[in-house]
């Protein structure tokens, strides 16, 4: 069954840090430290271009005092430099390290509040701007040459949703310009982050059999309506990963084996079947609706191609059978056509 939403909402596009939160602030305290000690040892083996206006004498704690004020902001005056060498140290070493810890500063604030709020407004925009999609759920090398597919068929980048756990291959996925949600298919709510209730088609190229029955069983739940394309690792889980709700099922294995027998007839007939396949090729094999002025018509008097296979009523019906002699309205048509009058 699909698991329970976790607890925070994925996060778009997320890169994994080479530091953690923790060591990231520690780095910056330390970094803050130096520069303090920087200005404070100026400020002690100059202390006599200092002058104390309360009691004129300048201590080790008037030293830290004067440092930090001045650090922090322009002083008060109680303790000013009044040799030119002083005046210069402030100058050219305290501003530039003030400005530094403000920028320290600055961008630990960042980190901790405004990074977050930034990246869950983005996120909403992105999600409100998904709708008649296509998501690809993991972004191994089958679902890598399945957008570069898309992409050269002619969709859009941001008609492109990637999912996938790991964020070196969410940041793989964004270099091609698709949207990347980091997270775990299998939760509900990284595929509603996804916006799987708005998706055209759902592509599901996981490494793992069992992961891929729970995310196309929680996109069916979620869109009974969205065509889902599933692959499969074992020929054995075909039978589950269909009773989950996938239309199609992809077995690479197979596939692979069917083109290597092909090619032992020659080799123009897997040539031919790779054609097919790929938007690169001189033809394309496609599937669509029958238009208004086909109806009544045979399958072989198809003027935008060559007519295959018909679908009618959950039926497969080739172009050599009485059914496709006269097309009926609700037939999806399987043709192949040139691939430039896409």
């Amino acid at each position: 069954m699909p698991q329970p939403a976790p607890a925070s909402a994925p996060v778009i596009a997320r890169r994994k840090p080479s530091l953690n939160i923790w060591q990231s602030l520690w780095l910056r305290g330390v970094l803050v430290l130096v520069l303090l000690s920087i200005a404070l040892a100026g400020h002690w083996f100059d202390r006599k271009g200092l002058q104390d206006n309360t009691d004129g004498v300048v201590s080790f704690s008037d030293v830290v005092y004067f440092t930090a004020i001045t650090v922090t902001t322009v002083g008060y005056g109680d303790i000013t430099p009044v040799t030119d060498r002083a005046r210069m140290f402030d100058t050219f070493v305290v501003t530039p390290v003030r400005l530094f810890i403000w920028i320290i500063f600055f961008g630990t604030a960042y980190t901790l509040a405004l990074k977050s709020t930034w990246e869950q407004i983005r996120t909403r925009m992105i999600r409100k701007g998904l709708k008649d999609h296509i998501i690809v759920y993991g972004y191994g090398s089958t679902g890598e040459a399945a957008v570069g597919e898309l992409l050269r068929q002619g969709v859009k980048p941001q008609d492109i949703v990637v999912v996938d756990h790991s964020a070196d291959r969410i940041a793989l996925a964004i270099d091609c310009g698709v949207t990347g949600i980091e997270g775990d298919a299998t939760y509900n709510a990284t595929q509603e982050a996804a916006c799987i209730k708005t998706a055209r088609a759902v592509m599901v190229a996981t490494h793992r059999d069992d992961s891929t029955v729970l995310i196309v069983l929680s996109a069916r739940q979620m869109n009974p309506a969205v065509p889902i394309s599933a692959t499969v690792r074992a020929t054995e889980n075909e039978d589950l990963i269909r009773q989950a709700g996938a239309d199609n099922i992809i077995n690479p294995v197979s596939m692979g084996g069917h083109l290597l027998a092909r090619a032992s007839e020659g080799r123009h007939v897997a040539e031919c079947i790779a054609d097919l396949a790929s938007a690169d090729g001189q033809v394309v094999m496609r599937e669509r609706a029958v238009a208004a002025a086909e109806i009544g018509k045979p399958l072989s008097a198809l003027k935008t191609g060559m007519g295959l296979r018909i679908s009618r009523n959950n039926h497969i019906h080739g172009y050599w059978e009485h059914a496709a002699q006269s097309l009926k309205a609700g037939d999806i048509i399987v043709e192949i056509a040139r691939t430039s009058s896409e």
